[in-house]
This record gives C-alpha cells, structure tokens and sequence, in this order.
C-alpha cells in the first residue's frame, strides 16, 4: 500500500492503522497541485511496483462566507486543483498505465454536491460534476481495456472537511463506517457508489424533479 497527499501527520494515522493490521505501506507528503511532482511521484511509483488499484481522495470543500458574491481567486485555484484537475491528472497517467498491462481500477472520490447546483458553494458542486462525468466518460473509454473505473460520491462523512461546515449535515456516518462501505463495493466493482443510502435514494429521486423546482428550492439559500 503506498499513502500521498498534504496531510503528513494524518498519512502517517492511516498508515499506522493499515501497519496494525498487516499491511506493508510507504507514505509521501506533498501538495497535489504541484502537478510536475505529482506525475513525477505517480510514475516512479508505478514503475517500480505496478498499481492495481488507485484511489484519488484528495479534496477541498468549504461554502462561501455570507459576505462574499463568489470565491476568493486563490482559494478558488486551489480547489479547482485539488478537487478536479490533480484527479484528472493522475487517473490519465494511470489510465494509460493500466490498459497496457490489460487491467487495473480507477476509483474517484466525488461528492453528492456534484448532483446539485448549491448557491453556498458553487466552485465545490462545480468541480465534483466536472469530476463526476470525467469518471463516467474515463470508465466507457477503458471499459475494453480491462480496467475499471469507480465514482464515489458521498455525502457528509464525520471528517475535518465536514466539521468546517456551518450549514445541517444530514444523514452524518463515520469515516469508518463510509470506509467499509466503499472498501467492500469497490470489491465488487460497483461503477458508481452513493453513501449513506439515504443520499443514493435521494440522487435517485432528483431525476424525476423539474430542474426549475431544484434551482427554485436552492435559490433560498
């Protein structure tokens, strides 16, 4: 198991978790948005021992102060990068790697948001739809080529991304719990995975509402 990402004091929690139960696991801390080092790493990482399975996890969230018309320019840069362009980047990289070896699987984090158009943030909802159909369009173009390719959307999962939040968090579960969920469906394949249950009944729902209901709902907010 090989850990990436911002977060080196929280890598090295997970990996001390995957160690107790008997995992071998290498770890690297760095910014996702350096784009050359995260090509550079995710190559010599494949190089020298082939990936089978990839998850991209890496995300920014946060909704707008109520003082502010739309997102800061530099925050605005940063989650476009973390939440969709870094993703990209490495799942193209691996995408590429995996069909010439015949098999592999991809797994995106998205989120619920990518569903709707939320007024409070709508750089957020707007980098996980453009992650959603990238995931959805990647999964057709290797669906051939022997490797797969999972979106996961969840909605609020106990973490610090959430805790920030100011607005209702319905339908809260653990990271563990979301964890084992996403762990035993992406086992089986699942192409598109929605936790808790609730959210997935309710993304069902959404597509029999009239677009204009949705806007006119989430214009209140």
């Amino acid at each position: 198991m090989f850990l990436w990402g911002r977060d080196g004091a929280r890598l090295e929690a997970v990996a001390t978790a995957a160690r107790a139960h008997g995992a071998i696991v290498e770890t690297l801390s760095f910014d996702v948005t350096d784009f050359a080092m995260l090509i550079r790493e995710l190559d010599a990482l494949d190089s020298n021992n082939p990936l089978d399975l990839v998850f991209f996890n890496a995300g920014l969230g946060g909704s707008l102060p109520q003082d502010r018309a739309g997102q800061d320019p530099h925050i605005a840069e940063q989650m476009a990068g973390v939440n969709f362009t870094a993703p990209a980047i490495g799942a193209n990289l691996m995408a590429e790697r995996m069909a010439k070896r015949g098999h592999g699987h991809i797994v995106l984090v998205g989120s619920v948001a990518a569903v709707f158009p939320l007024p409070m943030a709508p750089l957020y909802s707007g980098s996980k739809a453009g992650l959603a159909m990238f995931a959805e369009a990647l999964g057709l173009r290797l669906k051939r080529r022997g490797v797969f390719v999972t979106l996961v959307s969840p909605g609020f999962i106990d973490t610090p991304m959430s805790q920030s939040l100011h607005e209702p968090r319905p339908f809260l579960i653990t990271a563990d719990h979301a964890a084992a969920i996403i762990a035993r469906k992406v086992a089986r394949h699942v192409r598109h995975i929605v936790i808790p249950w609730q959210f997935a009944m309710i993304l069902a729902a959404s597509k029999f509402i009239p677009r204009f209901v949705v806007r006119a709902v989430l214009a209140a907010f």
